[in-house]
C-alpha cells in the first residue's frame, strides 16, 4: 500500500513500497515506514548489484506532509523545525552519510529547506544569523533556490521560532 498523496507530494512515487525494485544496476529494497501527522519516514536498502563488493547503504527518506502543493511555505514552522531535527538526528546516527533534498522543481522548497538548515547551523556553530548570506550561497550554486518572497520571509520566521524555543525554557 503506497501513501503517496499528490496534494502534499507533487511528484511521482519513485520508490518501491512494499518490496524490491531494480533501477538499472541499483536495487532498492523497502525496509520499513513510520509516520506521524507531519512526516512519513521510510527506510530502504540500496545496493549496486554489479558491484556487490561495495556493500549496501541504508537510506532514510523523510516526506514532509505539512507543505501543501498550493502554498509557497510550510503550513507549520514547528513541524518544519521538527523535520529539520529528525534529519539532523539521522545524520548524527549515520555518520558520513549524504543528504539529498528534492522537490518538484529542485528550487523553491528544496532551497528553503537548505537555507533553513544553513541558518540553524549558523546559530549553533557561529552564534549569527544571516539569511541573505545563506540564500545567496545556495543561489551561487543553483539559481532559483528560495524562489519567492514568502519563502525568504519564512527563513526569517523560522529562525525567530527556533530562538523562541530557547526563551521558553
Amino acid at each position: 500500500m503506497g501513501v503517496y498523496d499528490p496534494i502534499y507530494a507533487p511528484c511521482v512515487q519513485y520508490w518501491p513500497e512494499p518490496g524490491l525494485q531494480q533501477y538499472g544496476p541499483m536495487e532498492v529494497e523497502f525496509l520499513s515506514m513510520s509516520a506521524d501527522e507531519d512526516v512519513i519516514t521510510r527506510l530502504f536498502r540500496v545496493k549496486n548489484v554489479t558491484r556487490v563488493q561495495e556493500g549496501q547503504l541504508v537510506v532514510c527518506q523523510f516526506q514532509f506532509l505539512r507543505w501543501s502543493a498550493y502554498r509557497d511555505v510550510p503550513d507549520s514552522k514547528k513541524a518544519f523545525l521538527n523535520l529539520l531535527a529528525q534529519v539532523h538526528k539521522w545524520q548524527r546516527e549515520c555518520g558520513e552519510g549524504r543528504t539529498v533534498v528534492h522537490c518538484l522543481n529542485g528550487g523553491g522548497r528544496s532551497g528553503t529547506f537548505c537555507a533553513c538548515n544553513i541558518l540553524l547551523e549558523m546559530i549553533q556553530y557561529q552564534n549569527i544569523v544571516d539569511v541573505f548570506y545563506a540564500v545567496k550561497t545556495l543561489r551561487n550554486c543553483k539559481p532559483n533556490m528560495v524562489e519567492s518572497l514568502d519563502q525568504y520571509r519564512f527563513c526569517y520566521d523560522l529562525v525567530v521560532e527556533y530562538l523562541d524555543c530557547f526563551e521558553d525554557r
